[in-house]
This record gives C-alpha cells, structure tokens and sequence, in this order.
C-alpha cells in the first residue's frame, strides 16, 4: 500500500466531530483526546526534519488530519480554561499552517499565548500541542500532543516565594504523549517549538515523574548490583513515586535558578557557543552542588531551630524532610545514571557523574571494598560541598581570565581527579599552534571521550544497561 493510500485510510478512520470533554481529570481518556493523538501520529507520517509537508500529493490528507486536530482541540478546550486564549491561537496556528501550504510551520503566536508558569496550582493540567523536536529524543519538528499535570506541593510554593524565586520554572508530570515522548526526554522547552522568530522565553518545563520513575528504577538495581546498604530514607524514596516527584522538583527548581547566579563570567552555560564539552559537565556540576549545598543549609537551619525548642509548621517539616532527600538524590542519580548514560561522545553529564564519585572516593568518604559500596554519610554533606566551592573557585577566577585560559583551568580541575585518556593532547600538553591560535583549534583538540569511564565504571555500565535502556519513555505509573 501507497503512503498516499495507507494516509487516506488513517484520515477515514480519524476525521470526526468528538464530544465536548469538561474534566480534564478524564481528557486522556476520551475519543477526543483519542482523535487528537491519532490526528497527530497520522501527520508526522507526512512530516519531513523541519516540520513542513513538501510534497503536494500529500497535502489533501494532511488537511483532514489538521481539520481532525482542530477539531479535537476545541472538543477539549472546555476541560482546559486556564488554556483558553492558547488553544484557540493553536487552532489558528493549525488552520494557518494548512491554508498556506505546509510549509515550514510556525506556531509563535500560539507558543506566546501559553503559559504555564502562570499556573503553578498542584494537580492543574494543560493540553499542550506544537510542531516541536523533543530534547533526547527526536531532533525532527514533528507535531507533539501531550496532556500534562502540573507538580507543585506546598512546600516548593513556599520556597519558590522566599529564597528561592523561580519564575521561570515548572513541573510537570506527563499523562499521556505522542512518540516524540516516548523517549528519554523529560523536558518541555519552549525553543524546541517550530516559530518564525525567537521570543523572550518565559517558562521552561520538567517532567518530574519522568526523572523520578528512572530514578528509582536505576539505583534500586544498582544498590542490589553493588551491593550498597541504602540508608533508611533513601530506600523509601525508592519505593514512594511521589516522595522521589517532590525531591526531584525541590533538587530542579534550586537548578534551574543557578544557571544565572553566582559569581561567573557572562553566559558560563553558553549554548550557542562551541567548547570543549567538559565545561558544560562544570557548569550542570556547579548547579547540582549548589542545590546539594542549600538542601545541607535548608535541613540544618531547620533542624538547629527544632533543638532550640521551636516547633516547625507543617509545610517546614516537608521542607526539612525533603533537603535531606535531595541530597541522596543528587549522589545517587549522578553516580549509577548519569555517568553511564548515553554514548562516550562528548557525554558532559557522564563526566559530571564520574567527577563526582572520583572526589568522593578520593577523599574517603565514599568506599568501594569487598565489591561494595559504602558511604561515611556523616562526612558526605562537607565533601559534596567541597566540589561546589572548588567549582565556584574556578568561576570566580575566570571573571578575570580570557576565555581560553578559563578552559584550561577548568582541564586542570577535573584531570585533578579524574584520569583523561593517554592519548589526550591536553593532558600532554597543548602545541604552540594550538595555544596560539583560535578557540576553535583547543575545542577540535578534546577528544570525544575525554575521561573515559573508569574499571568500576566499565563494569557497573556492562551490568547496568539493560536496566537504563528499560527506562526510555517511562512514566511514574510505570513502577
């Protein structure tokens, strides 16, 4: 059968007017979401990498299939009137895209009416539709619809309103999605959307079940593969999907604010610009540190208010309850995933892991004897903010430093713990020519795997793999 044909069967069997959803509690389960998400599959068929629809044999049924999403979307619009003025701009941005021919789409307008941020009301949910690439997962802008769940416990709104202002952030729980999600993304950023122009961003997203459902599946295998004693809270996390969502929104929302905070040079994360990918590991270590660091500073400052005969609110006692988990979570998810995640290409959260256990180890406080894994958890807290300190050190110093020699630095103070590759150039020792001339020449001179993984690593990865591969599209209901 013909795309063309097998397109026209897909388009009879999805074309319909559904009746109106009221309750988004029930939206996913209803033929209009049915519709909807069969509409959007059925489009991304027709689909080439940047969103349009070249050619024009298949503009008769791509038309049907718009007409089947509109439809849909306004069937369950009712269910979301806190979306209302965006899901009316994402039919126009629809009915728009059709009307001028497939081209490449562009949904500014209605990525501009959505915003979430604006909502943060725990258990409220969005119906969210673009033409988008999802992060590690498709890099194709392909129609997306997903319905979503917003996670905001009371003690993240009383963060988020004292120190730890947050505008930008949400968190979210996925419901139901289209393939481009069925993959390891867990984010939803408004740059990945198919627009004509770039606007001020004004929200970016997190899938916190996501992040928690591979937790938990990830370290209770590799606790059993290493034979780690896990201490008692670390262990209920493990069993508790919505303790392990309420860490991981605490650990994000301390995060995500860092990026732009501190002593550092302009823009440290700079995407836009190429260099060597060990950067990029300092500055996701720097933001995980510095939540790990104000967790030890949130549960000791409460904790010390409890031995002075206060008694805490409720919503403080989470507080205090949740920064001790934190920190487990950010060893723990750093060490058994992160760092044997992905390929060896210029995997800079692999090297974030491996940094990580290596200065622990080092500074024996993390222990792997007998073939087990033992940690001396009251000294841990001190040596994790040690790293923070000596990455902010680094920041602090490159305010002053040309942009090279910052790299260089930064070389410095990973190879002061882990072992890069013999063949390494920087490690020997960069040439004359290199050093004289552009950045690119230091960026082209980083091997791909610059620190490779070490023989614990090499062997946990091996016995780790299928564990990590099973975690691709999870979701929260899936443990």
């Amino acid at each position: 059968m013909s795309l063309i044909s097998a397109n026209s069967s897909a388009v009879q069997a999805i074309v319909g007017e559904p009746e109106v959803v009221e309750d988004a509690a029930v939206a996913e389960q209803s033929p209009a979401w049915n519709q909807l998400k069969q509409a959007a599959i059925a489009i991304r068929e027709l689909q080439v990498k940047d969103g349009s629809i070249p050619e024009a044999a298949h503009h008769d049924a791509a038309r049907e299939l718009v007409g089947a999403i509109t439809a849909a979307i306004r069937a369950l619009a009712p269910a979301f009137p806190h979306d209302a003025a965006y899901l009316t701009a994402s039919v126009a941005d629809f009915e728009r895209w059709a009307e001028e021919g497939f081209g490449v789409p562009d949904f500014l307008d209605s990525l501009v009416a959505f915003q979430p941020q604006q909502h943060r009301i725990d258990g409220i949910r969005h119906l969210v539709v673009f033409p988008m690439y999802t992060q590690n997962g498709s890099s194709e802008r392909l129609v997306e619809a997903l319905i979503v769940e917003t996670i905001w416990p009371e003690f993240i709104a009383a963060l988020e309103a004292g120190d730890y202002g947050n505008k930008l952030f949400v968190s979210l729980r996925l419901v139901d999605f289209t393939p481009g999600y069925d993959t390891n993304s867990a984010v939803l950023f408004p740059e990945t959307v198919a627009m004509r122009e770039i606007p001020t961003f004004t929200w970016g997203a997190i899938f916190q079940d996501r992040e928690a459902a591979r937790y938990r599946r990830v370290v209770r295998a590799a606790a059993e593969i290493t034979n780690l004693d896990l201490p008692e809270r670390a262990a209920a996390m493990l069993d508790d999907q919505q303790m392990a969502e309420k860490t991981f929104v605490m650990w994000d929302i301390i995060h995500d604010r860092t990026h732009m905070r501190g002593d550092l040079p302009f823009d440290p994360f700079m995407i836009k610009q190429r260099m060597p990918f060990f950067l990029y590991s300092l500055e996701e270590m720097r933001c995980d540190m510095t939540a790990f660091r104000e967790s030890v500073k949130i549960e000791r400052a409460l904790a010390a208010r409890v031995e002075a005969g206060e008694e805490l609110t409720a919503t403080e006692r989470e507080m205090h309850d949740y920064a001790h988990l934190v920190q487990y979570a950010v060893i723990f998810d750093r060490i058994f995933r992160f760092a044997i995640t992905g390929t060896r290409t210029r995997n800079y959260d692999a090297v974030g892991g491996q940094l990580l256990f290596a200065w622990l180890h080092q500074r024996g406080v993390l222990h792997w004897t007998d073939t087990a894994l033992a940690f001396d958890w009251d000294s841990v807290p001190d040596a994790v903010v040690a790293l923070g300190d000596a990455i902010d050190d680094l920041y602090w110093h490159s305010i002053d430093r040309p942009k090279v020699a910052h790299w260089l630095a930064a070389y410095e103070l990973v190879r002061g713990t882990l072992t890069p590759h013999p063949a390494s150039q920087w490690a020997r020792g960069l040439s004359d020519e290199i050093l004289a001339g552009a950045p690119k020449g230091y960026t082209d001179a980083v091997m791909d795997d610059e620190f490779p993984l070490s023989m614990f690593f090499e062997t946990l990865d091996k016995k780790m793999k299928p564990v990590i591969e099973s975690t691709v599209g999870i979701r929260g209901t899936d443990d």
